[in-house]
């Protein structure tokens, strides 16, 4: 994979992730581009095919992976995401740095490749925090808002790691986490 080194963006649903990519691409969209995840799960209301994730049945999803076309992929909820040499190499194309929005299993996978990447943990102040911003959302059952908890308590028991991140951001207030963001990002 040749091209500007990779940044990995990690930490649990609704730490936060999604709204400082969005800003960082906002502010610097010829500097950073978003590599498009591949997931089996349907899009919810306003996810656009190819823009937000690339949705495909399980069976293609799964041909790639045997072929070989992924740098690493986890299963999570029923569904499958995973995110393909090929959405990287698009971003490395167009001659921007490619940020991946991964989760820990994906952090792992990626660390045994020759990716490289910046490292970053993207962690919310605490889980209540977390539970209300998920439920703010209005977008999970609570079977898939229980789920979503306690994987985020798996997760921020494993990104305790020594080593596993650059860089962990405590989100607890939008502009201080965007401008840590940034900071390590424009070096």
């Amino acid at each position: 994979m040749q091209g500007p080194r990779p940044v990995v963006l990690s930490g649990p649903s609704g730490a936060g992730k999604s709204t400082l990519l969005k800003k960082l691409l906002k502010d610097y969209e010829n500097v950073f581009g978003f590599s498009v995840s591949h997931t089996t799960r349907q899009p919810r209301p306003g996810e656009v095919n190819g823009k937000d994730y690339h949705f495909v049945t399980r069976e293609v999803m799964q041909k790639e992976i045997d072929a070989g076309e992924f740098i690493e992929h986890a299963e999570f909820s029923g569904n499958m995401y995973g995110t393909s040499k090929g959405a990287v190499q698009a971003v490395q194309a167009q001659n921007q740095i490619c940020v991946l929005d991964i989760d820990i299993q994906g952090v792992k996978n990626i660390k045994k490749t020759d990716l490289n990447p910046i490292y970053i943990s993207v962690q919310p102040p605490s889980l209540d925090i977390l539970e209300k911003r998920l439920r703010d959302r209005k977008t999970e059952t609570e079977e898939s808002l229980r789920k979503r908890l306690t994987a985020a308590r798996v997760d921020l028991e494993l990104s305790k790691e020594p080593g596993l991140f650059d860089l962990v951001i405590i989100n607890d207030d939008l502009e201080k986490a965007y401008s840590e963001l940034k900071e390590i990002l424009l070096e």
